[in-house]
């Protein structure tokens, strides 16, 4: 059995199964969303920073040791917050990705990575001069002391080890070399470290001690991000998967490095899921299924069927081909922000590079009819252009233009003169461009030097 998806019907071999999701979200989601979580992020810190201020006084800090142990208690209580703003920003609160997009949430998480366990060091180090100036001893032997003597000192120094391991991990010149379920590993030692470090926190911080409405808040805070974690990183996906009830159907070879997997559930439309973006998918056969991987969907839904399609990447990505029909999966998502619902003008010019295409290719599908899409492909082999078929006739019902360009990049490049002739009024368009990292900052940068307005620019970048 082949199934086939069309620019405006059901699966060619399943007539019975309906048509295309409907699209209900309106356009430019309220963008005031992001700079309101910005803004009470904003307002956390300013309380962090009086409550820290406030429990200590001049006499404590003109002490032996006793600035040292300030600057201690004041690096420890913005590292944790700090910490916890990051758990946040990936926890996939629907609210927040639905309107910020996963892409800009992961953006802050990663520069915000390096600070907390910059200031949880710096905490560490500060603390255990400070003990030493008002012990008079060796700063060694005092942090011997500590760490042996004091309540729960011990498991928060392995909390922060763990910290400096996966801080370590993020360096590019490593985490380019890592694979992908290792890092995913890493990070969840992220989540035992602060688990480790809270308690000692609250018993001995000079902002906790005498403090019960403090401590309160706190504790407070960090039960409801550990809430919002277990409800919408584990609880929602496992309920979306068993109700979905999504099994393997087809698997199909587009050429020799990209293969399509079609899956069948129960009444997947109702996942409201928009072109361009894409799920968390997770296979449930041997050897696969404590992998989760992010793919785009090549095809909004038909029914009661849905479609990805992968290139051989890895040694996940490759096996997939191995899949058998009737395999169980399970997903997260949908996310994403690379969709038409963030569209700013009434046309679009959309790029993509090599497997980019997957992204493209649903989301052009996601475009009214007339809506006069310019679609440029970029591959360097014939047989890399996959769904040319497809993209034909959705441009076509959509009176746009497709244009695949092939070759070597060297031969066939895409360059502002290139691209002002395919769409000569590509400023007055929005540009949506999807493929290697290295791709979509080339024609982001050729973008802005055409004028393309930086709210219309929508890219989403295949790393890890």
């Amino acid at each position: 059995m082949s199934i086939s998806f069309d620019a405006k019907g059901s699966p060619g071999k399943q007539g019975k199964t309906g048509v295309p999701l409907s699209r209900t979200a309106k356009n430019n989601p309220p963008r005031w969303i992001g700079d309101l979580v910005a803004g009470i992020a904003g307002i956390g810190f300013g309380i962090v920073c009086a409550t820290t201020f406030t429990s200590v006084t001049y006499s404590q800090i003109k002490a032996p040791g006793g600035l040292a142990m300030f600057i201690g208690n004041l690096t420890a209580m913005v590292g944790t917050y700090l910490a916890m703003l990051m758990i946040l920003l990936v926890s996939r609160l629907w609210i927040v990705e639905k309107n910020v997009g996963q892409d800009r949430l992961v953006s802050w998480h990663r520069k915000l990575g390096p600070w907390p366990i910059s200031l949880l060091v710096a905490h560490a180090v500060f603390t255990t001069i400070g003990y030493s100036q008002s012990q008079k001893a060796g700063i060694l032997h005092e942090f011997v002391s500590v760490v042996t003597t004091f309540p729960n000192m011990l498991t928060a120094t392995i909390g922060l080890a763990l910290m400096v391991l996966v801080g370590i991990a993020t360096i590019r010149a490593i985490r380019d070399r890592l694979k992908r379920e290792t890092w995913w590993t890493l990070h969840l030692f992220m989540y035992l470290a602060l688990a480790l470090s809270f308690a000692h926190e609250i018993g001995l911080g000079p902002t906790f001690v005498g403090h019960p409405l403090t401590t309160f808040f706190w504790v407070v805070a960090w039960l409801l991000t550990a809430g919002i974690i277990i409800v919408f990183r584990i609880g929602f996906p496992i309920y979306r998967s068993i109700s979905l009830k999504l099994k393997v159907v087809e698997v199909k070879n587009e050429n020799d490095n990209i293969v399509s997997i079609v899956c069948r559930g129960h009444d997947v439309n109702r996942l409201k899921m928009d072109g361009g973006q894409f799920f968390c998918w997770r296979f449930l056969t041997k050897g696969m299924w404590y992998q989760s991987h992010p793919f785009s969907l090549s095809s909004l839904p038909r029914g009661d069927y849905i479609r990805l399609t992968v290139k051989d990447a890895g040694d996940f990505s490759s096996s997939l081909r191995n899949l058998k029909v009737g395999t169980r999966v399970a997903v997260e998502g949908p996310y994403g922000n690379f969709t038409k619902r963030f569209q700013i003008h009434k046309k679009a010019v959309f790029i993509a590079g090599g497997i980019g295409v997957t992204a493209l290719r649903s989301l052009t599908e996601d475009l009214p009819p007339k809506s006069n899409p310019i679609v440029v492909v970029r591959a360097s082999r014939e047989e890399d252009l996959i769904f040319h078929d497809e993209l034909l006739e959705l441009v076509k019902y959509r009176r746009g233009e497709l244009h695949e360009l092939v070759g070597s990049r060297k031969d066939v490049e895409i360059s502002a003169k290139s691209l002002l002739k395919i769409s000569p009024d590509i400023a007055k368009r929005d540009v949506f461009v999807c493929g290697s990292s290295e791709f979509v900052n080339q024609i982001v940068s050729i973008a802005y030097s055409l004028g393309v307005n930086t709210n219309a620019i929508h890219h989403e970048a295949f790393a890890l």
